[in-house]
């Protein structure tokens, strides 16, 4: 039922806890895990870290290919994509022509002015995705 997972990481904080998440679903499910990352330029950028960025594709890679190392040390199958454009239209969009049966996305829970000025990809790929989506939040360190 869920042989092809999909997981949306950036390289943030939450997006290592998601991919820890991801791996365990598709070891437990024995599933192929598909990493996907969106380099996204310009003014709809979601993290504050974006307006350091000088090369979003090169953050992109560098976000799966730590995913990768990780989900490779358990011995699950993996593909790696990268696109580019708006986030949230890029996975729920990858998701669909690729035929996944769910998607995985970290989430670091904003409320308020700053999801309205900043908005939510998880909450997008919630709201669009036309398969389950598992959302992780991201905790904080203790």
């Amino acid at each position: 039922m869920y042989q092809d997972l999909v997981l949306a990481t950036d390289g943030s904080e939450g997006a290592a806890q998601a991919t820890e998440h991801a791996i365990e679903l598709a070891y437990r499910l024995e599933s192929t895990l598909h990493i996907l990352s969106v380099a996204e330029e310009g003014p709809h950028s979601t993290e504050k870290r974006d307006e350091m960025r000088t090369d979003a594709e090169s953050d992109a890679e560098a976000a799966v290919a730590e995913a990768e190392r990780a989900a490779a040390d358990v011995g699950i199958e993996v593909t790696t994509t990268i696109l580019d454009g708006v986030p949230q239209d890029e996975i729920v969009g990858f998701a669909d022509e690729q035929g996944m049966d769910m998607i995985i996305v970290g989430t670091v829970g904003r409320s308020g002015l700053d999801k309205l000025v900043v908005g939510s990809v998880a909450e997008e790929v919630i709201q669009n995705a036309s398969v389950p989506v598992v959302t992780v939040r991201e905790s904080e360190a203790e």
